[in-house]
């Protein structure tokens, strides 16, 4: 998983780039507030490591978007190359 993130700060705006791999989808129900569930994917790299938190409809809006183009996918390869 390839992170980058565009952050203001008092130089100016600051580019990050990290990577790493997910190790654990986190759901976190409510059962008193239904509407502030929240899923949780949770990355660990060499140098990094981090949780994203995503509400229901975040999820949905990906979800809505990247399944019509689950067909262009189906014959990638990924390539690993020893650092």
């Amino acid at each position: 998983m390839n992170i980058k993130i565009k952050k203001h700060n008092q130089d100016g705006v600051v580019k990050l780039e990290s990577f790493g791999r997910i190790k654990e989808i986190v759901i976190n129900e409510d059962f008193l507030h239904p509407n502030k569930a929240s899923i949780a994917v949770c990355f660990k790299g060499m140098n990094s490591s981090g949780i994203l938190e995503l509400s229901p409809e975040e999820v949905e809006f990906i979800n809505k978007n990247v399944v019509p183009k689950l067909h262009l996918l189906k014959g990638a390869k990924v390539l690993k190359f020893a650092k």
